[in-house]
């Protein structure tokens, strides 16, 4: 079912985590993955057709915004029991195959997610440098497929904004995505 983000709420504090790298085995909490300049949140997985239609996309703007002193993670939060393409083991292959250069971090408990209120996937969270959020919006124009190759890189931009600012973008897109495969339990 696709589902889309709500509006950002400026200036909500990034809630602390302490999640399992899967390319790495170790262990990240928010101050480990916080850049100088601002922190993106993503919440991705394996087997949704929204995330495989810009992986290579979410790996550019990633690279690009760590280089301009914006701290990166991914986190998966999916049911793998429901959903076998994004089990535990299925996540180094898929960070090393699209060539992360942040973390990917399993939230087994799904408590992040829900901490962060997460939809979707891709669902973004853009921090500034004192982790008050600034964006809460889409990639781009994509959808299922990927948008036009010249489509408006809207996250990156708007990290940028906030790399430079502190401030995000007063209008946001939101992100579309399929929703987040929630256990049975997790969701009554």
């Amino acid at each position: 079912m696709a589902m889309e983000t709500p509006i950002c709420d400026f200036g909500w504090k990034a809630p602390d985590f302490r999640l399992t790298n899967m390319v790495d085995g170790k262990e990240y909490t928010l101050a480990d993955v916080a850049g100088p300049k601002g922190t993106l949140i993503m919440f991705i997985c394996n087997h949704c057709p929204y995330v495989k239609a810009v992986i290579d996309r979410i790996v550019r703007d990633a690279k690009e915004l760590q280089a301009a002193g914006i701290g990166v993670a991914a986190i998966m939060s999916n049911d793998p029991d429901d959903y076998p393409e994004d089990a535990p083991d299925r996540m180094k292959p898929m960070a090393e195959a699209n060539g992360f250069t942040f973390p990917y971090l399993l939230d087994a408990t799904q408590n992040v997610a829900k901490t962060y209120d997460a939809v979707c996937t891709p669902d973004f969270f853009g921090f500034n440098a004192d982790l008050e959020l600034q964006y809460r919006g889409r990639l781009d124009a994509s959808r299922k497929e990927a948008g036009p190759a010249d489509a408006r890189r809207e996250l990156y931009e708007a990290m940028m904004r906030v790399a430079e600012t502190g401030q995000g973008p007063r209008e946001q897109i939101a992100s579309m995505g399929c929703s987040i495969k929630w256990r049975q339990e997790a969701a009554e």
